[in-house]
Formats: C-alpha cells, sequence, structure tokens
C-alpha cells in the first residue's frame, strides 16, 4: 500500500515553493543525474503503456549552438546559460514498440492507419510524460525552466530528421538562481475550476 506523503518539506520542493526559473547557477548536471530521473520518471502511466516521450538533452557547446536559432528571442538567454536544455518531443511511431510494451492486447492495431489518433495519443501521453519528468527532477534536487517559445519546424529540422519524432516543448534544467525572479503569479482557487458531481 502506498502511504501518502505528508512531510511539508517535500511538498515545498516539489509544489508549494518550486518556481519556474529563468536564470542559472553555474553548476553541472551530470548525465547519471539524467539517468536517475528518468528512472523514476518512466514508472509514471500512460494510456496502454504507450510511452511516446522522447528526449535530447542539449549540453554541449555545440549543440546548443544548433539549438539557438530556433528559439524565441526571449528565450536565448537563459537557455545558453542553462547547464541543460531538454527538447521533450513524441514518437509518432510509438505504436510499432507496443508488442513489447503492452504484450497483454494487441494494442499496435488500434493506431495502424490512423494518423490523427496516433497524434493525439502521442502527444498527449508525451506531455503527460515531460511533466513526470520535471516532477522527478524536482524531487532530485533541480530546478526547471519549461518553455513553449521556439519554432518547432526548425528544431524538428534542426534534431530530428529523418525520425519519426516531433518536438512537443522545451525545459532548461539546472540550480536555479532567484535574482529577478517575479513575485509568484496567482492560481485559481478549488472552487472556481473545480466541480464535484
Amino acid at each position: 500500500m502506498i502511504m501518502p506523503i505528508n512531510d511539508k518539506k517535500f511538498l515545498k520542493q516539489i509544489f508549494l515553493e518550486a518556481r519556474t526559473y529563468h536564470a542559472w547557477k553555474d553548476q553541472e548536471v551530470k548525465d547519471t543525474l539524467l539517468a536517475e530521473i528518468y528512472d523514476l520518471m518512466k514508472f509514471g502511466p500512460t494510456s496502454t503503456n504507450c510511452t511516446p516521450l522522447r528526449i535530447i538533452f542539449v549540453k554541449s557547446q555545440a549543440a546548443k549552438e544548433i539549438l539557438k536559432p530556433c528559439l524565441a528571442s526571449g528565450n536565448v538567454k537563459q537557455t545558453m546559460c542553462a547547464p541543460v536544455t531538454a527538447i521533450f518531443s513524441y514518437d509518432t511511431e510509438f505504436y510499432e514498440h507496443l508488442p513489447f510494451l503492452a504484450p497483454h492486447t494487441n494494442a499496435k492495431s488500434w493506431f495502424e492507419g490512423k494518423p490523427d489518433y496516433i497524434e493525439k495519443t502521442a502527444v498527449l501521453n508525451s506531455a503527460l510524460q515531460a511533466a513526470y519528468f520535471m516532477i522527478a527532477a524536482r524531487m532530485k534536487g533541480l530546478d526547471c525552466g519549461p518553455m513553449s517559445g521556439f519554432n518547432q519546424t526548425k528544431t524538428n529540422q534542426a534534431f530530428f530528421e529523418d525520425t519519426p519524432y516531433k518536438s512537443l516543448f522545451l525545459c532548461n534544467l539546472g540550480y536555479g538562481e532567484p535574482k529577478d525572479q517575479h513575485p509568484r503569479a496567482p492560481r485559481f482557487e478549488f472552487s472556481e475550476i473545480c466541480d464535484i458531481r
């Protein structure tokens, strides 16, 4: 039985005091830490265990220079200074792996020849997995800076040409520097957007 988490410190680290960062300390994020985060994230549920998320971790200066022209102007500085930028993408041929990932049923046949269903499933579930990754990253002590401000077409050409992958969004990863950070923006209250029926 999984016990509920009541540790206030733990909840603060993941949700209550976690922020989106735009400035970063000059501190390395080790490859082994990224692998540890993935090894947590991979257990998050997806529909029929389809797991369509694919990730490129941009760390080297050479890779950053390839990514730079794909970025919206307001995201260039923070991304070039981040220790790591994750390119979260999705595999449009994820269903080819379903005989391995979902051996209990013939799930591959549900998707074959249905491009709209493939795209919808891939986008939804890869976004879900990317969110799991960011939560796991916070659990492991990293800060996150997710971004949608980039050119997907350019990114796909630069990083995913001749593959079935398509970029979804970017996320800078590292150890956040809180200088010049805006006050936390408001959130809706439960009663404003939730309905129990």
